[in-house]
């Protein structure tokens, strides 16, 4: 079976799914969510979850994280993974924000990725769900199996997969894309124990054993 056509596949996923699909990580300010996104790699949403409900009512702004103790923010953030890495990372990146941006998060993928900790997947994200920015795809674990199952990529280097996606999508789709594909891979295109019977792609997906 070839691979289905990228217009088709987000048509029957916004059809199961929902349309404009944002992050499940908790925020009530941009500068929460670039932090929990920040935090988001390697992780689940849960464990960012519940570090940040009590992170988010210490700290305020850049320059809380900034200003902050390192080691009080380690051992607030010691439920995730990489907490001392990211610990470190996180203050530097808000004395960057502040000092080269006003305090105010940057709004392309050249300026995000500068800051010590921030790849393109948590660019992509920060830029879509605080701005509405689509410069990018923003491929996680779920994003990158799906893509290979559908064959819309065949590789597995993120960043492979993403040009490849952004080949096969409408640039108006791009901050969706990652949202919808995980909405998928959490439902029933899970890595191990797939469910093929229950997706509504399993008529047009290569890989499908229903």
């Amino acid at each position: 079976m070839r691979k289905p056509d990228a217009g088709v596949v987000l048509e029957r996923l916004e059809a199961r799914y929902g349309r404009k699909l944002h992050t499940e990580l908790k925020h009530s300010s941009k500068t929460d969510l670039f932090v929990a996104v920040f935090l988001s790699p390697q992780c689940t949403d849960k464990q960012v979850n519940n570090v940040t409900d009590e992170l988010f009512e210490r700290f305020r702004s850049f320059k809380d994280y900034a200003e902050c103790n390192t080691l009080t923010l380690m051992k607030m953030l010691s439920g995730i993974n990489y907490y001392r890495t990211k610990s470190k990372n996180l203050k530097k990146s808000a004395k960057i924000i502040i000092e080269r941006f006003g305090g105010r998060i940057p709004r392309t993928i050249g300026e995000l990725t500068e800051l010590p900790g921030v790849g393109r997947k948590v660019a992509n994200v920060v830029l879509n769900e605080c701005f509405g920015i689509n410069e990018g795809i923003a491929v996680d674990t779920h994003c990158a199996t799906v893509a290979r199952r559908l064959q819309l990529s065949r590789h597995k280097d993120p960043g492979k997969i993403e040009l490849d996606l952004m080949g096969e999508i409408p640039r108006e789709k791009w901050g969706e894309t990652s949202n919808i594909f995980i909405a998928l891979g959490r439902d029933t295109c899970k890595a191990r124990n797939r469910e093929c019977g229950r997706c509504v792609l399993k008529d047009i997906c290569p890989s499908s054993n229903a």
